[in-house]
């Protein structure tokens, strides 16, 4: 229940975890006096470039709450963008890093290896898609891991074309960027770009006339064998779900027709999961729910709770294709994120984290498509377990509706409640709710959704 009050926060910064009050509570208008302090030191002192979707100042968070420095408790359906999946400050997490910090912080895998970052890559190559032997390598970021998976399918196929797919987002490096397909914001000016990426239509259930998972497969293997040619190809990477494009699942067939054929033509399949991995889906990884088994399988976001940290996992003969040296970095796998990430995998694995988040997405579906039923300009719902989507539209015409969703979004944020924007056309509103949120957080959340769609 909402509450409100005239004075700003004086008591001492409270912890965070699950020992945070589970309400949303609004002490002042958004952003707070102490918010907007910060925000100003932000404004003189950080690039302009690093823009920020909630105008608070975090000061503790965890369950389902954020809580800002003026003391106003936010319900958190952003989770970090997938980061935070277990709940922020997860104790079995805490606990990992804080014994781990004691031991050593940093000694570089490279130089002298320790035993965590051996034992994270078991776990990987024990828990992703597939029984074959596979080998996984860590880095610090998805965008990282992007771009390793690029360079150990090249080394294997000794072929340098990569495709990626309409309303992909791969990352923010030169490389990643142009893998990404949305120029706004994550491309335009920033170029030129790495050469040998090219594009190809993805399967789009909501857009593409109810084409099916295997017809739309054709389409874009069409695409592909003219205007690449399976010769030059070394790797399709696609997102299972696909995340800032809108949280797009592609038709039933789709990716497993993309799969043949990559397997017919020497052509490595590389899943891009850092978004759709780790439960977030109702499953550990998106690829299970579609039956498939990539070749490569890049992870980050919901590995560490928080902590940064990312992998390549895959098959052993592709992933042994580099020479000794060919892949690293100096920070990749720091034992403090290794040790985060065996804790995490354990919850994930122990603790009930799929089922939990198909509850999560049961509640979404349900509360969206009764919103839905009142209100044509959601044109779709869409996702799987803690990750769905809802479509805005012009209803008269179908058109994407960028101006609803952000006028939704603000007034969601005002009222105590983090929602992310996505999408090519920047009418999605995406759901990510930390699996730790319970069912009462979630509703008064959603209460408040349906209030703001209401009031546009």
């Amino acid at each position: 229940m909402s509450t409100t009050a005239t004075d700003t926060l004086t008591a001492p910064v409270p912890l965070g975890g699950p020992t945070l009050p589970q309400e949303r509570r609004i002490v002042t208008s958004i952003p707070g006096p102490r918010s907007q302090e910060l925000l100003a030191r932000k404004a003189d002192a950080v690039a302009a470039g690093v823009g920020h979707t909630v105008p608070i100042q975090a000061v503790a968070a965890g369950g389902g709450v954020v809580v800002d420095a003026d003391g106003n408790s936010l319900i958190d359906l952003g989770a970090g963008i997938a980061v935070t999946t277990l709940g922020n400050a997860h104790p079995r997490i805490v606990a990992a890093v804080q014994e781990q910090v004691a031991q050593f912080t940093h000694t570089c895998f490279m130089v002298s290896p320790y035993e965590s970052y051996v034992a994270v890559a078991e776990a990987l190559n024990r828990i992703t898609p597939g029984s074959h032997a596979k080998k996984s390598a860590l880095f610090n970021s998805g965008a990282e891991a992007v771009e390793n998976a690029v360079k150990i399918a090249r080394k294997y196929t000794k072929k340098q074309a990569v495709v990626a797919f309409d309303h992909g987002y791969h990352g923010r490096t030169n490389l990643t960027m142009a893998l990404t397909a949305k120029s706004m914001p994550y491309k335009s000016g920033f170029g030129p770009f790495a050469s040998e990426v090219y594009r190809a239509p993805m399967s789009y259930p909501f857009r593409d006339g109810g084409l099916s998972g295997a017809d739309a497969a054709r389409k874009a293997i069409s695409v592909i064998e003219k205007q690449v040619g399976a010769d030059n190809l070394a790797a399709v990477i696609i997102e299972p779900i696909q995340g800032e494009g809108g949280f797009i699942v592609p038709a039933d067939g789709f990716l497993q027709g993309l799969l043949t054929w990559c397997r017919s033509n020497n052509v490595v399949f590389i899943a891009d999961e850092i978004q759709t991995g780790f439960a977030r889906t109702g499953a550990m990884f998106a690829s299970d729910l579609f039956g498939i088994e990539p070749d490569l399988i890049t992870t980050a976001k919901g590995i560490a709770g928080g902590l940064p940290l990312a992998a390549v996992t895959g098959r052993a003969e592709i992933m042994d294709a580099s020479h000794a040296g060919g892949l690293g970095g100096t920070y990749g796998g720091n034992p403090l994120a290794c040790a985060a990430a065996l804790a995490a995998i354990d919850v994930f694995e122990n603790d009930g984290l799929t089922e939990r988040a198909e509850q999560i997405g049961a509640i979404l579906t349900d509360r969206l498509r009764r919103m839905q039923s009142a209100d044509p300009r959601i044109g779709d719902i869409r996702g799987r377990g803690a990750m769905i989507a809802a479509e805005f539209v012009v209803p008269a015409t179908g058109d994407a509706d960028g101006t609803l969703t952000s006028t939704i979004a603000k007034a969601c944020i005002a009222e105590g409640v983090i929602v992310l924007t996505c999408g090519t056309y920047g009418n999605v509103i995406r759901f990510l709710p930390p699996l730790s949120i319970s069912d009462e957080l979630l509703h008064e959340a959603l209460d408040v959704v349906e209030a703001a769609l209401a009031a546009a």
